[in-house]
């Protein structure tokens, strides 16, 4: 495997909606291993293929914790309810975060990297996390919809009080 360049903003292929997949192949696999392998060494929880300068519909979405890293090939979003506010922040654009609105319960339908359809309901950070990577293949940045941009120490301090009140819970 190899661990790919991110394509950093400003760069014209980040705002292109991206072609379909229509070659379920090695190359399809090696893409979707390396596309991972960059994540994982960048720190990133989602990663699309303009990211790493491809012009196709795919993208990944891997949260750890034991789950396997869900791939997407040609996502399509079927159903979108709820709303939340959180802050993001993007491989592409290194050092910036800011507060986003998305739905909070999402159901999508993609490809597997052998191009047979699967289903997916996602709630919270996850769906957060699936359409922000879903955007990027539309050409839509995460800066296009921040509400208010966060700082690096604020989000510090945010992610410091959610561990404090996470360990104030678990007493």
């Amino acid at each position: 495997m190899t661990i790919l360049n991110i394509v950093k903003h400003p760069n014209e292929i980040l705002e292109k909606k991206c072609l379909t997949v229509t070659k379920f192949d090695k190359k399809l696999a090696v893409l979707l291993d390396d596309m991972h392998e960059t994540m994982i060494a960048n720190d990133g929880v989602g990663i699309a293929a303009p990211q790493v300068g491809v012009d196709q519909r795919v993208a990944i979405v891997d949260f750890g914790e034991g789950q396997d890293p869900i791939e997407m090939v040609n996502p399509e979003l079927a159903l979108f309810e709820g709303a939340d506010t959180d802050v993001e922040g993007c491989l592409s654009f290194p050092g910036t975060f800011g507060e986003v609105e998305r739905p909070d319960h999402i159901k999508i339908k993609a490809q597997e990297r052998d191009g047979s359809w699967y289903e997916l309901e996602a709630e919270g950070y996850e769906a957060r996390a699936i359409l922000h990577e879903m955007d990027h293949l539309d050409g839509i940045l995460f800066t296009s919809k921040i509400s208010k941009y966060v700082t690096q120490e604020e989000l510090d301090a945010m992610i410091a009080e959610a561990a404090a009140a996470e360990e104030e819970e678990s007493v």
